[in-house]
Protein backbone atom coordinates (compact mmCIF):
# COMPACT_ATOMS: atom_id res chain seq x y z
CA UNK A 1 0.00 0.00 0.00
CA UNK A 2 1.05 3.67 -0.27
CA UNK A 3 0.43 7.26 -0.30
CA UNK A 4 -0.14 8.29 3.26
CA UNK A 5 -0.44 6.48 6.11
CA UNK A 6 -4.24 4.76 6.30
CA UNK A 7 -5.81 4.41 9.63
CA UNK A 8 -8.73 1.94 10.27
CA UNK A 9 -11.66 1.33 13.25
CA UNK A 10 -11.57 -2.54 14.16
CA UNK A 11 -14.44 -2.95 16.13
CA UNK A 12 -14.95 -5.39 18.93
CA UNK A 13 -17.69 -6.79 21.81
CA UNK A 14 -17.41 -10.10 23.69
CA UNK A 15 -17.34 -13.64 21.63
CA UNK A 16 -15.60 -11.99 19.02
CA UNK A 17 -14.52 -14.59 16.40
CA UNK A 18 -10.58 -14.86 17.32
CA UNK A 19 -9.16 -15.09 14.06
CA UNK A 20 -12.10 -13.09 12.39
CA UNK A 21 -10.47 -9.66 14.29
CA UNK A 22 -7.23 -10.60 14.68
CA UNK A 23 -5.87 -12.02 11.18
CA UNK A 24 -7.50 -8.49 9.96
CA UNK A 25 -5.58 -6.67 12.46
CA UNK A 26 -2.46 -8.10 12.07
CA UNK A 27 -2.41 -8.09 8.40
CA UNK A 28 -2.81 -4.45 8.23
CA UNK A 29 -0.18 -3.53 10.78
CA UNK A 30 1.94 -4.88 7.87
CA UNK A 31 0.83 -3.08 5.76
CA UNK A 32 1.63 0.51 7.72
CA UNK A 33 -1.97 0.37 8.37
CA UNK A 34 -2.96 2.21 11.88
CA UNK A 35 -5.45 0.01 13.00
CA UNK A 36 -7.38 1.13 16.30
CA UNK A 37 -9.45 -1.20 18.59
CA UNK A 38 -12.53 0.46 19.51
CA UNK A 39 -15.32 -0.85 21.43
CA UNK A 40 -18.49 -0.05 24.21
CA UNK A 41 -15.47 1.13 26.67
CA UNK A 42 -12.07 2.36 26.25
CA UNK A 43 -8.98 0.24 27.62
CA UNK A 44 -11.28 -2.48 28.06
CA UNK A 45 -10.20 -6.39 27.91
CA UNK A 46 -12.44 -8.68 25.64
CA UNK A 47 -12.44 -11.98 24.96
CA UNK A 48 -13.70 -13.78 22.04
CA UNK A 49 -15.09 -17.13 21.33
CA UNK A 50 -12.20 -19.29 21.88
CA UNK A 51 -10.33 -17.18 24.93
CA UNK A 52 -7.89 -15.23 23.27
CA UNK A 53 -8.30 -11.94 24.86
CA UNK A 54 -7.88 -8.11 23.04
CA UNK A 55 -8.16 -4.85 24.36
CA UNK A 56 -10.08 -1.54 23.15
CA UNK A 57 -8.28 1.67 22.40
CA UNK A 58 -10.88 4.13 22.13
CA UNK A 59 -14.87 3.74 23.28
CA UNK A 60 -17.35 4.11 20.61
CA UNK A 61 -17.77 7.79 21.18
CA UNK A 62 -13.83 8.62 21.50
CA UNK A 63 -13.69 8.15 17.74
CA UNK A 64 -14.79 9.95 14.49
CA UNK A 65 -15.13 8.22 11.58
CA UNK A 66 -14.34 10.57 9.88
CA UNK A 67 -10.85 11.04 10.84
CA UNK A 68 -11.01 6.75 9.20
CA UNK A 69 -10.29 5.21 5.90
CA UNK A 70 -12.06 2.06 6.88
CA UNK A 71 -13.89 -0.21 9.15
CA UNK A 72 -13.52 -4.24 9.72
CA UNK A 73 -16.36 -5.68 11.60
CA UNK A 74 -15.50 -9.32 13.05
CA UNK A 75 -17.64 -12.54 13.37
CA UNK A 76 -18.44 -14.45 15.87
CA UNK A 77 -21.41 -13.53 18.57
CA UNK A 78 -20.33 -10.45 18.78
CA UNK A 79 -22.09 -8.07 15.86
CA UNK A 80 -25.20 -9.34 17.66
CA UNK A 81 -24.32 -6.99 20.12
CA UNK A 82 -22.44 -4.12 18.25
CA UNK A 83 -25.51 -3.41 16.12
CA UNK A 84 -27.13 -2.80 19.52
CA UNK A 85 -25.44 0.21 19.55
CA UNK A 86 -26.78 3.34 18.08
CA UNK A 87 -22.86 4.85 17.74
CA UNK A 88 -21.63 1.68 15.64
CA UNK A 89 -24.86 1.83 13.56
CA UNK A 90 -24.11 5.40 12.89
CA UNK A 91 -19.98 4.67 11.62
CA UNK A 92 -21.09 2.30 9.52
CA UNK A 93 -23.73 4.59 7.97
CA UNK A 94 -20.60 7.42 7.28
CA UNK A 95 -18.30 5.03 6.13
CA UNK A 96 -20.73 3.93 3.72
CA UNK A 97 -21.85 7.79 3.16
CA UNK A 98 -18.20 8.47 2.22
CA UNK A 99 -17.61 5.20 0.57
CA UNK A 100 -14.90 4.30 2.65
CA UNK A 101 -13.79 0.03 2.77
CA UNK A 102 -15.89 -1.92 5.48
CA UNK A 103 -14.81 -5.45 6.02
CA UNK A 104 -17.23 -7.96 7.48
CA UNK A 105 -17.39 -11.55 7.59
CA UNK A 106 -18.74 -14.54 8.65
CA UNK A 107 -22.17 -12.69 11.03
CA UNK A 108 -20.91 -9.28 10.72
CA UNK A 109 -23.33 -9.05 7.86
CA UNK A 110 -25.94 -8.25 11.04
CA UNK A 111 -24.07 -4.97 11.43
CA UNK A 112 -24.75 -3.95 8.34
CA UNK A 113 -28.15 -5.05 7.53
CA UNK A 114 -29.02 -3.12 11.44
CA UNK A 115 -27.20 -0.04 9.96
CA UNK A 116 -29.73 -0.84 6.57
CA UNK A 117 -26.58 0.04 4.04
CA UNK A 118 -26.94 -3.73 2.42
CA UNK A 119 -30.07 -3.23 -0.35
CA UNK A 120 -28.98 -4.12 -3.77
CA UNK A 121 -25.71 -4.80 -2.59
CA UNK A 122 -23.80 -8.22 -3.50
CA UNK A 123 -22.18 -9.83 -0.41
CA UNK A 124 -21.28 -13.07 1.49
CA UNK A 125 -21.59 -14.17 4.67
CA UNK A 126 -21.64 -17.14 7.28
CA UNK A 127 -24.57 -19.23 5.15
CA UNK A 128 -26.38 -18.95 8.60
CA UNK A 129 -27.30 -15.29 8.03
CA UNK A 130 -28.10 -16.08 4.22
CA UNK A 131 -31.98 -15.10 4.63
CA UNK A 132 -31.01 -12.25 6.78
CA UNK A 133 -29.09 -10.93 4.64
CA UNK A 134 -31.53 -11.31 1.31
CA UNK A 135 -34.26 -10.36 3.65
CA UNK A 136 -31.96 -7.03 4.10
CA UNK A 137 -31.70 -6.67 0.13
CA UNK A 138 -28.66 -7.83 -0.13
CA UNK A 139 -27.45 -10.66 -3.28
CA UNK A 140 -26.30 -13.37 -1.50
CA UNK A 141 -23.36 -15.93 -2.99
CA UNK A 142 -21.70 -18.61 -1.59
CA UNK A 143 -18.43 -18.10 -2.24
CA UNK A 144 -14.81 -16.47 -0.11
CA UNK A 145 -15.21 -13.13 -0.84
CA UNK A 146 -17.19 -10.44 -3.10
CA UNK A 147 -16.08 -6.78 -3.17
CA UNK A 148 -19.09 -4.70 -4.30
CA UNK A 149 -17.81 -1.13 -4.50
CA UNK A 150 -16.55 -0.42 -1.01
CA UNK A 151 -18.26 -3.22 1.04
CA UNK A 152 -15.78 -6.55 1.09
CA UNK A 153 -17.21 -9.34 2.56
CA UNK A 154 -16.47 -12.87 3.11
CA UNK A 155 -17.69 -16.22 4.68
CA UNK A 156 -15.18 -17.39 8.03
CA UNK A 157 -11.93 -17.72 8.73
CA UNK A 158 -10.79 -20.27 6.48
CA UNK A 159 -11.02 -17.36 3.76
CA UNK A 160 -9.62 -14.68 5.35
CA UNK A 161 -6.72 -14.40 3.28
CA UNK A 162 -8.49 -14.14 0.01
CA UNK A 163 -10.85 -11.54 2.43
CA UNK A 164 -7.82 -9.29 3.43
CA UNK A 165 -6.24 -9.18 0.09
CA UNK A 166 -9.59 -8.01 -1.06
CA UNK A 167 -9.56 -5.60 1.70
CA UNK A 168 -6.43 -4.18 1.03
CA UNK A 169 -6.77 -3.83 -2.65
CA UNK A 170 -10.19 -1.35 -1.67
CA UNK A 171 -8.51 0.41 0.73
CA UNK A 172 -5.24 1.51 -1.26
CA UNK A 173 -7.42 2.77 -4.02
Amino acid sequence: MSGEKKKVIALIHHDFEDLELWYPILRLREEGVQVDVVGEKAKEQYIGKYGVPAYSDYSFGEVDSDQYDGILVPGGWAPDKLRRFPEVLEMIKKMDEAQKPIGQICHAGWVLISAKILNGKKVTSTPGIRDDMENAGAIWFDVPVIVDGHIVSSRRPPDLPEYMKAYIDVLGK
